[in-house]
């Protein structure tokens, strides 16, 4: 299964935080997470909780103001993508999903607007002329619609767990490692999902898997 993820187009793992995390910005995390959001919004220009429904229930500012369109017409007519346009887009993905991982409380660290941290996402830049059917992303937001519906559930749960989550860490000081790794499996798979339809990386179909 690991290797199979690695030679994946998008890969995002998450360390596991095994230690006590800080139960107060744990319990406040509402009001902590408020002025990175704003950067966020100001950053991507949009709020875009899920594009085409992402992970469903507003899990996730994954895709907030990708250069989605711009990069379809750039492959479409120029058979290009253009690094620069990729570079954005795969920093803005990384400081929206460590955003993402600090609103789920997977990491006690505020969220950084330019180092790792604890979120661990890469994207392969994509040769059009040799990696990419430049016709295929006029529709391949239509051909992961099964995926929508499927994270739709999927995102729907994320957000039990991660208030289950809550309850465990204010009260134990501790993130059960079972909900960990299926908030971030379920990321993963968002992550994968909008590679291939959004930010138009791969033509890789996205497996149905949270590994």
């Amino acid at each position: 299964m690991a290797s199979t993820a690695a030679t994946h187009a998008a890969r995002l793992t998450i360390d596991y935080p095994d230690r006590s995390l800080d139960r107060l910005s744990t319990a406040l995390r509402l009001v902590y997470i408020l002025p990175i959001l704003i950067v966020l919004c100001l950053i991507g220009g949009t709020t875009a909780w899920n594009t085409a429904g992402e992970t469903g229930a507003g899990v996730g500012v994954l895709g907030a103001g990708v250069l989605g369109g711009p990069v379809l017409l750039m492959i479409l007519f120029r058979n290009k993508y253009p690094r620069w346009w990729f570079d954005f887009n795969l920093q803005l993905v990384r400081f929206s999903t460590r955003v993402l991982a600090y609103l789920a409380l997977m990491s006690d660290r505020y969220p950084s607007t330019d180092e790792e941290q604890s979120v661990h996402l890469d994207l392969d830049y994509p040769v059009v002329a040799t990696d990419l059917n430049r016709w295929l992303p006029l529709v391949k937001w239509l051909l992961a619609l099964p995926h929508y519906v499927v994270l739709l559930f999927l995102g729907i749960a994320a957000v039990v767990a991660v208030v289950g989550a809550w309850f465990a860490v204010v009260f134990t000081g501790r993130y059960p490692r079972r909900i960990f790794s299926f908030v971030e499996g379920v990321l993963r798979w968002a992550l994968r999902v909008e590679a291939y339809a959004f930010l138009l990386v791969t033509d890789r179909y996205p497996p149905f898997s949270l590994t």
